[in-house]
């Protein structure tokens, strides 16, 4: 009959990052205690002042594009016979008309905004330099690096988790163009990581108001057919961002909304975008309503007529949306999938559906009570560790700081590179997803390649014993001690299914 591993031990691995040396006995004689310790928006927080915030990020894609734009034509007037080939990247985004008199940026000025759609084709690069001399570089390396920092000073971890599962559940694909990719870590820091542990209400507004997601989901560029600007520049409805606050956001699929319901949500909507000019910093960065983009007169969303005017009207229908049952029960639902099991137990998601509506969506004391109920600790340990979670656990638990441009690469191989999901719908959570055939052999090759950056001096039976614990099977242990020196045991660690499992 298989032994229940200790709760120290589930703490860690099912609803943390994993043990480091020295973490289980630091929290045996609390293990829930510690997991409640971290549910204060300051676990949450990171501070780093070298990352910039959304103003500094718009700024610097300005700069860029306005450097590359120069360059470009710098290129093309000292072009004897036929014009390069236009850069992809400066020529692609959208005219944004959006109602003020102006074609290109809402508030006047060049267009910052990416193509509709997924942007991961080649594009021709064009050296550019910013105004303080650095390259621009890529933004995510550096996002990353903070975040694994973070990670391997948290005590377990949960609330790095629970900042994930949100980033996860609000996704945005950074590849899809540079402002998106420029913003992404921003829109992270700011939009979720300061209200995730805090009202739900308060979490939806900030990321669906943040540039970020207006430019991803198409919401900055979306114009009511009827409104000033669209009977004037003929510019349409966009339904993108409607579509994905029901569907994923909010209510979800099973809800029973129509599509009526989207049309309608997204004609209440028009005129929520941010501003573009510099000229104008009141704006700049910043979410605002545009009277002259959005649709007038009363909309009808899930069977309720709204008519209030302007910016009210989608302050409206998302306060209904972040209060609605159907919110409670889909959040609930994905979050025991996340951190519990691939199928989740009704009575877990009934409990913390509860305690959202009771709450009127206080995420903390959903967090709380998904850590304090029994059934979230003796429910088999059969998750498998996603890419993600599981390289930050193997940097903990080897000690060691992989370069960012090196991590980049192993979560790419592995199929969850950090801010660029497939889809608004975010990385899948359950095992078939992770499985596929050639998984642990990628899985394998970067746990050798940890093993190698560790302590040469380490003893993979007493790392074993400091990060797995009792959890250890016979096997596991034998496999270990029978290695053939301390990479090969470490690397037999990092693939074990205690490790690996959670």
């Amino acid at each position: 009959m298989a032994v229940s591993p200790p709760e120290s031990f589930i703490a860690l691995q099912r609803f943390g990052l994993g043990a480091r040396p020295g973490d289980l006995k630091a929290i045996a004689s609390d293990p829930r205690g510690a997991l409640l310790a971290e549910i204060n928006p300051g676990a949450l927080l990171i501070d780093d002042s070298a990352l910039p915030d959304t103003i500094t990020a718009i700024t610097d894609v300005r700069d860029i594009q306005m450097q590359r734009k120069a360059a470009k034509q710098n290129a093309q007037g000292a072009a004897s016979a036929s014009s390069p080939a236009p850069d992809a990247s400066a020529s692609r985004a959208p005219d944004m008309a959006m109602g003020d008199g102006t074609s290109a940026a809402v508030d006047g000025g060049d267009t910052m905004m990416p193509a509709a759609g997924k942007g991961r084709g080649k594009k021709a690069k064009i050296a550019v330099t910013l105004p303080d001399g650095q390259k621009p570089g890529n933004p995510l390396s550096d996002e990353l690096a903070a975040r694994l920092d973070h990670a391997a000073n948290a005590q377990t971890g949960f609330a790095e988790r629970w900042a994930m599962f949100w980033t996860n559940h609000f996704a945005i694909e950074a590849a899809t163009g540079q402002l998106v990719r420029w913003t992404v870590g921003p829109f992270d820091r700011e939009a979720i990581r300061q209200h995730a542990f805090g009202s739900f209400h308060d979490l939806l507004f900030s990321v669906t108001q943040h540039p970020a997601m207006l430019a991803y989901l198409n919401n900055a560029t979306s114009i009511g057919p009827d409104s000033k600007a669209g009977l004037r520049q003929h510019k349409g409805l966009n339904e993108n961002h409607a579509r994905e606050l029901m569907e994923l956001h909010t209510i979800g699929v099973q809800a029973g909304y129509t599509q009526a319901d989207v049309t309608s949500f997204a004609k209440v909507l028009t005129g929520w975008t941010f501003g573009q000019n510099q000229k104008q910093p009141e704006r700049f960065a910043r979410f605002f309503f545009n009277a002259n983009a959005h649709e007038p007169g009363p909309q009808t969303v899930l069977g309720h007529v709204y008519n209030q005017p302007g910016v009210q009207q989608g302050d409206a229908v998302l306060a209904m949306l972040a209060a609605h049952p159907a919110t409670a029960k889909h959040i609930a639902t994905k979050l025991v999938r996340a951190f519990v099991a691939d199928t989740p137990p009704d009575d877990l998601v009934a409990l913390l559906s509860k305690t959202f509506m009771d709450t009127q969506g206080d995420l903390g004391a959903v967090a709380t009570a998904l850590v304090s109920a029994d059934a979230a600790w003796t429910a088999p340990m059969q998750k498998l560790r996603l890419p993600q979670e599981y390289v930050l656990s193997a940097c903990r638990a080897l000690a060691v700081t992989p370069k960012p441009a090196m991590l980049m690469k192993d979560l790419n191989t592995l199929g969850q590179p950090i801010f660029d999901p497939p889809s608004p719908e975010g990385y899948h959570d359950d095992a078939a997803t992770w499985l596929a055939p050639d998984a642990m052999a990628n899985r394998l090759d970067i746990a050798q390649s940890f093993a190698q950056q560790a302590d040469s001096s380490a003893d993979a039976r007493e790392v074993a014993d400091a990060v797995l614990g009792d959890a250890q099977s016979p096997a596991t242990r034998e496999a270990i001690a029978r290695a053939e020196g301390p990479v090969q045991g470490l690397t037999i660690l990092l693939m074990s299914p205690e490790f690996q499992r959670r």
